[in-house]
């Protein structure tokens, strides 16, 4: 498992990414093959933020992107916080897997830049993301929703190899959007 620690408003030390690889090695035991894990550790400068120190991880597997942020008062506590809920994911999606029978295949890559267009009257693009799109069926890409947590995702069909959108709905329910 290849791990980077980055920092935001704060100098990651030796103690704590030792901490993190120790805790975040847990992982390594539940999946076949975490192949990278991203942790981005940052403070909060604004003094009304009780919880001010922040993890949050991107883990890349053979199967889905797994995503998790937590905050607390302490990092560490805030690592142990992250680790559980990366715990629960992993619990959850090996438990979908045993009850589908899917192979998902290679994870999403997901690149992201920070893109700010400033115009007059114009929406200001704040964020952009690239990532692959990997033929699946539309009960696949729920499950990868359900393990990203968004509210919608976009994947290739494989059945007529158009993009499409699986979206949750307010009622609880999930929703497919298929060009005409």
């Amino acid at each position: 498992m290849r791990l980077q620690v980055k920092g935001k408003n704060v100098e990651v030390s030796e103690a704590i990414r030792t901490y993190a690889e120790e805790k975040l090695g847990r992982l390594e035991r539940q999946l076949a093959d975490p192949t990278r894990v991203e942790l981005e550790l940052a403070v909060e400068k604004n003094p009304s933020i009780a919880d001010n120190h922040v993890a949050e991880a991107t883990v890349w597997t053979k199967g889905p992107v797994l995503r998790a942020k937590e905050a607390s008062g302490d990092m560490r506590a805030s690592i142990d916080l992250l680790v559980d809920k990366l715990e629960r994911q992993v619990s959850r999606y090996r438990a979908k897997r045993r009850g589908h029978r899917r192979d998902n295949g290679r994870a999403l890559a997901e690149q992201s830049s920070n893109t700010v267009t400033k115009e007059e009257g114009r929406p200001v693009i704040v964020k952009t993301k690239q990532f692959a799109l990997k033929p699946m069926t539309a009960e696949e890409a729920v499950l990868q929703l359900e393990l990203v947590g968004h509210d919608f995702f976009v994947f290739r069909s494989s059945e007529s190899n158009e993009i499409n959108v699986v979206y949750r709905r307010r009622d609880g329910g999930y929703g497919l959007i298929e060009p005409a």
